[in-house]
């Protein structure tokens, strides 16, 4: 496949009369295998060259400039025709556009690092094998009288970048994610993990905390809403900062359209709280190049609290004399507090999942609102006591790393994410559902 993105490339080098381009082409092989009612219902096994975002889906995605005047076009071929095709539509919607007043030219020649080539017990990873491991958390399940719904998934994923001022990139990936919920009656709960090496993982890992989040559960009882310590186990803790890589952006900053506003080098998260990404990590996926051309470098986003750097793209990165730099995996920094000990730290309080529904209230002021989900363990004296019901919260994603009580060790749940559980006092429960 690389020798023929490869070529695709000369043949746009060769043709292209624009002033600039930007040529990004992304190929997958995917492996996607469903189950339900403790039965596999689907499965799809296939390359895809696909229209969309290059990084995730994949497409041959073409960029051009004449001056200051921009078009763009994409196919899903690498055949010469369509190229040439692709060439010619991008041009003519250049010609005819308006100038782009945040145009800035392709990036030029960088040195990347060498390309590790993607784990091999992923790579060969057979469909025999993926369900074989469905087959065991469907059994899982039926001895708990259960049933199962969920999908496994694996991706070998490669991706190419060009400009005409000299750029060029090759980068090879692969993971591979199984997700379930067990449901039975009123009791629902679910577990996650993806990750780049398949040797890494361990599905039995995987059924045993199943096991025990759904064994933890029982017919869930109301409780009052209020403020209670909260432990929050990795999964709530990521889909929750998806939001803090979001709105962690230098220009809405500087609008005044994210609560950042003027505080890079201050102390605005907790002393607790610390965020990077990372390429020295080898269990880490971090790419060799990021889809604005840059090399994948080691950044301090937020240190003990204070924010170090905040992401900004290259035309803004340009204006404000500032480097450029995009977020590409996520690493919060964890502790080596045990769960039981964090439910021993404080009176009462409750344990979450995961969370979901997450909206904004304000964004100028960072204040979300969502609903938890897949079980809530209510705890007093150091013992889970029983499953509550869910709750709808508000909270100040910054002001409550504030509150941080306790971190656990880090958990690698996705290839490019490792999230401690984290233990956040007076996490504010503005209601209760009847689920």
């Amino acid at each position: 496949m690389k020798d023929k993105m490869m070529k695709c490339g000369e043949l746009v080098k060769r043709i292209c009369k624009a002033d600039d381009f930007t040529l990004q082409i992304g190929h997958s092989q995917d492996l996607h295998t469903r189950f339900a009612q403790n039965a596999i219902t689907q499965h799809i096994d296939g390359e895809s060259l696909r229209s969309g975002s290059w990084t995730v889906s994949g497409g041959v995605n073409l960029k051009v400039a004449f001056g200051n005047k921009t078009g763009s076009a994409s196919v899903n071929q690498l055949d010469e025709e369509s190229i040439i095709s692709l060439v010619k539509k991008a041009e003519n919607i250049a010609k005819i556009n308006k100038p782009d007043p945040e145009y800035v030219a392709s990036e030029g020649k960088h040195t990347l690092r060498e390309m590790e080539k993607p784990a091999v017990a992923t790579v060969n990873l057979s469909v025999e094998k993926i369900v074989d491991g469905i087959e065991k958390c469907i059994k899982n399940a039926e001895r708990k009288d259960g049933k199962l719904s969920g999908i496994s998934e694996k991706h070998v994923r490669s991706n190419y970048m060009l400009t005409k001022n000299g750029f060029e990139g090759y980068d090879e990936s692969a993971s591979y994610s199984h997700s379930m919920t067990i449901k039975k009656k009123g009791i629902e709960t679910k577990v996650y993990r993806a990750v780049s090496d398949y040797d890494r993982f361990s599905m039995n890992e995987l059924i045993e905390r199943l096991n025990e989040q759904f064994d933890s559960l029982n017919e869930p009882e109301p409780y009052e809403k209020g403020r209670l310590p909260v432990i929050m186990r990795p999964q709530a803790v990521l889909h929750w900062l998806n939001y803090l890589v979001w709105t962690l952006q230098q220009r809405e900053a500087d609008d005044g359209l994210n609560p950042y506003t003027g505080q890079i080098g201050k102390h605005f998260f907790g002393d607790k709280f610390s965020l990077k990404s990372t390429i020295s990590d080898p269990h880490i996926s971090a790419p060799l190049f990021t889809n604005n051309g840059l090399p994948a470098e080691d950044t301090e986003w937020i240190v003990n609290g204070v924010i170090k750097k905040m992401q900004a793209d290259r035309y803004y990165a340009k204006k404000k004399g500032i480097k450029p730099a995009s977020l590409f995996n996520l690493v919060i920094e964890g502790g080596d507090t045990s769960e039981q000990e964090m439910m021993k730290k404080v009176k009462r309080g409750v344990i979450l999942n995961n969370l979901w529904y997450i909206r904004p209230i304000d964004a100028k002021t960072g204040e979300w609102t969502g609903l938890t989900r897949d079980g809530v363990l209510y705890f007093e004296d150091g013992k889970i006591k029983k499953a509550v019901t869910n709750f709808r919260w508000n909270e100040v994603l910054h002001d409550a790393t504030k509150r941080i009580l306790a971190l656990g060790p880090a958990y690698q749940i996705l290839p490019h994410a490792t999230i401690p559980t984290i233990m956040i006092d007076d996490f504010n429960f503005v209601d209760v559902t009847t689920f």
